[in-house]
């Protein structure tokens, strides 16, 4: 009787439908890396098959724009680097939306050497600034206006230290996750290190930006994706992410196991995912309050159009839900 009865269970268990999960591409704006550390532990700890998610990373890099292939319809969701960038695609009548934003702090910095008169972030005027072409139409134009920085220090940044390690008595643009690490182990010193968010500059960061005919159409496809993009971080920054680090460095082979570990050390140190409103909203979070300070700094210095409707840029819809706050340690 028991093994009829059985045989009787796994038919009508096989003649059940199988569903089949949502396929989605998600679109990185560099290579695999740690910052990018909470989108692969989605993937790798099943959290996106959960929420019927089958999601594929496409990872970017120096002649891949994750956002136009977003804005072409050839992925589903792409990671945004700053607030800027939502500032630039209103401007633009681009249809993309930012619905969260994976860090709270824009790990944007500083760098200058160790006891040359440059300790101090005021003393940075004085110096030759290294800076690539794009923080010049941005972050350069509100240090200009707020605190006196001088466009004949500007030399131009290629993403090579060389220049910056030479000259002793000049600052270096970079993020706090990574390019001190860089300069440690090429030259051999510590630099000094100087976090724009400490000095009033509160953009968001890392954000998920998607298509306004998505939201529209696949709200809850949307919901999900961001949902379950909240508890990978939680999971990245604060279980066990072996798995993840695994899949990045697969896909991104010259990633090494120092760099991965010193970028999740200093995003774990300076609360760059899990600080300010994430600490009573989740993280993800926005706000129409911060959003509106940053604007207003950003107007002020000439960088965006005072009357930009900026607030068509984002959405508060699919964040601040808590999502993912017991799995903090």
């Amino acid at each position: 009787m028991f093994p009829r009865l059985f045989i009787a269970i796994l038919t009508i268990l096989f003649a059940l439908p199988a569903y089949a999960l949502d396929k989605v591409t998600f679109a990185t704006n560099w290579r695999a890396q740690a910052e990018h550390g909470g989108f692969y532990q989605a993937v790798a700890d099943g959290t996106y098959a959960r929420y019927g998610l089958d999601v594929t990373i496409q990872q970017g890099g120096p002649q891949i724009n994750a956002r136009l292939l977003l804005a072409a319809g050839r992925v589903d969701f792409a990671m945004g680097a700053n607030t800027i960038q939502m500032f630039e695609s209103v401007l633009q009548n681009v249809p993309i939306v930012t619905v969260a934003s994976m860090f709270q702090i824009d790990p944007v910095i500083f760098m200058s050497h160790q006891g040359v008169g440059l300790d101090r972030f005021e003393d940075l005027p004085k110096a030759t600034a290294f800076i690539a072409s794009d923080m010049r139409a941005s972050v350069w134009r509100w240090l200009k206006q707020a605190y006196g920085f001088r466009d004949e220090k500007v030399k131009p940044y290629g993403f090579n230290s060389a220049p910056f390690i030479a000259d002793k008595n000049s600052i270096q643009e970079g993020l706090l996750t990574s390019e001190p690490y860089a300069i440690e182990m090429r030259a051999g010193f510590k630099p000094n290190v100087f976090l724009l968010s400490d000095i009033g500059y509160d953009g968001y960061s890392t954000t998920i930006e998607t298509r306004a005919e998505t939201i529209e159409k696949k709200a809850d496809l949307v919901q999900r994706f961001v949902d379950a993009s909240i508890i990978g971080w939680y999971n990245y920054i604060y279980g066990d992410n072996a798995n993840a680090t695994a899949a990045i460095k697969r896909d991104n082979p010259e990633m090494t196991d120092g760099q991965i570990a010193f970028s999740l050390a200093k995003m774990k140190d300076r609360g760059i995912v899990d600080s300010g409103d994430s600490l009573t909203l989740g993280v993800g979070a926005m706000t129409d309050a911060r959003m509106k300070s940053f604007f207003d700094k950003m107007a002020k210095a000439g960088v965006v159009p005072a009357d930009l409707n900026y607030k068509k840029g984002y959405t508060l819809r699919f964040i601040g839900k808590k999502v993912g706050m017991e799995l903090r340690r």
